[in-house]
């Protein structure tokens, strides 16, 4: 294989013993499901309110099967060539024009998580305006130094920096292995309490399937399409995650845990934070928890909680993310130059631009929904099904088989409805006025 261009050197190292490729494959599972679950977790309860809960979940294991097969196409077409990158793999199969085309994607829906990271941040720390306080409004009350602007910045400066510039993706599981504890503990948390609320009799009655009031109504179903596929989208980690495991098969596993794992986070927050919240459920079900502490019977403290560890579990999946989107970055504009983490100027100024850009943006954009919707719909969608797809039906080394390219074929040609009839709705939305 060819040396990686713009990146650092991948996580893993080859090893031999059946204990190193346990721990290897143990790290890996870290930074895949921290990639998975990221914000996601925070719109999948609001899926639910808008599919129904039996439809939310069939598509939930439909989008992480598919997501699977999409992985094994892209792994078994690596080793297969040269390539080393996801970039690369699309210029070996499409040439520069694919190249080009993955990382534009790669750069769009990585930038607008780190948004949405941000965001997220915003509203648990300082609130959203109006709708709700956050935890040091709560706390010490309205000041200008816990505004958004302010305590978004102190963040990004003190916390965001130091993490992003670390060089090495494998100095990152530690903080991968917190986030995804965090992660479970947030939904254990959220479960707790809907428990105690369903013994109380404060439960909401979730709605099993979606309500349909005619054509409108079942469009609309689509636009919680574009959420889960963003949900499930991690591909632009898959190679510096795993290309050095030395076979397939070892990160195919990673792979396969992770996304139960995921899966599994998915339905349980969404099916609990659905019985808490029923209908008055937010696109972020953080901002759900300071709003409704007296009927669900939990305290403010519990609340307080609940917001701050997610808040933490952002914290740590950002640096991911951004090592992913610096190495992208870097091999569009410097494809001849070494490596990024070699040249200390170039890699430290990179990180300080794209912490700025995702700090400014996330002072202007209002909601996370809209941006899922937006990658869900062209950036991410690309990633997940269209690309590796693609790449199957190209099938320059001849290992596909005549099951892997029609799978594949109907892998892009849902893709391409689902997202074609998402940006409709949304369309049809904005100029009518109506929201999610």
């Amino acid at each position: 294989m060819s040396p990686v261009i713009g990146a650092d050197v991948p996580l893993l190292q080859r090893r031999d013993t059946p204990t190193e490729r346990r721990l290897l494959i143990c790290r890996a599972v870290f930074n895949v499901s921290t990639t998975i679950i990221g914000a996601g977790i925070m719109s999948i309860p609001a899926t639910l309110k808008v599919l129904g809960v039996i439809p939310a979940f069939v598509l939930m294991v439909l989008v992480a099967v598919l997501v699977d097969v999409s992985v094994d196409f892209m792994l078994r077409s690596t080793y297969a060539g040269a390539s080393t990158t996801y970039a690369g793999l699309m210029k070996e199969n499409f040439g520069k024009i694919g190249s080009v085309a993955l990382q534009i994607c790669i750069m769009i829906t990585n930038l607008g998580c780190l948004i949405m990271y941000l965001i997220i941040i915003g509203d648990v720390l300082c609130g959203n305006g109006s709708e709700h306080l956050g935890i040091l409004q709560e706390w010490f009350g309205i000041h200008w130094w816990n505004s958004r602007a302010f305590s978004i910045f102190l963040v990004v400066v003190f916390v965001m920096l130091p993490l992003v510039l670390y060089r090495r993706v494998e100095s990152l599981w530690w903080s991968s292995a917190i986030a995804v504890l965090l992660a479970v503990v947030f939904v254990g948390i959220c479960i707790g309490m809907a428990i105690y609320a369903l013994v109380k009799g404060e439960t909401q009655t979730p709605r099993m399937l979606p309500e349909l009031d005619g054509s409108a109504s079942f469009i609309q179903l689509f636009t919680a399409v574009p959420v889960i596929v963003s949900a499930f989208t991690f591909h632009f980690n898959v190679h510096p995650i795993g290309i050095e495991l030395g076979k397939p098969s070892t990160m195919a596993t990673a792979v396969k845990i992770s996304l139960v794992l995921s899966a599994g986070l998915y339905f349980m927050i969404g099916i609990f934070g659905y019985l808490l919240f029923g209908e008055s459920i937010n696109a972020d079900i953080l901002v759900n928890f300071d709003r409704t502490s007296s009927s669900s019977g939990v305290s403010a403290l519990l609340n307080d909680v609940i917001r701050l560890s997610y808040a933490v579990h952002l914290v740590l999946v950002f640096p991911l993310l951004n090592y992913s989107l610096r190495a992208t970055i870097d091999e569009l504009l410097f494809p001849k130059k070494q490596q990024l983490a070699t040249d200390k100027i170039r890699f430290v100024s990179l990180s300080v631009f794209l912490l700025a850009l995702s700090y400014v943006a996330a002072m202007v954009i209002p909601s996370i929904w809209y941006i899922f919707q937006f990658m869900g719909s062209t950036s991410a969608v690309c990633l997940a099904f269209i690309f590796p797809g693609a790449i199957a039906i190209r099938d320059i080394h001849g290992i596909s088989t005549k099951k892997d390219k029609i799978i594949a074929t109907i892998m892009i040609v849902q893709a391409i409805i689902t997202s074609c009839l998402a940006i409709y709705t949304n369309v049809y939305n904005l100029f009518s006025g109506t929201t999610s």
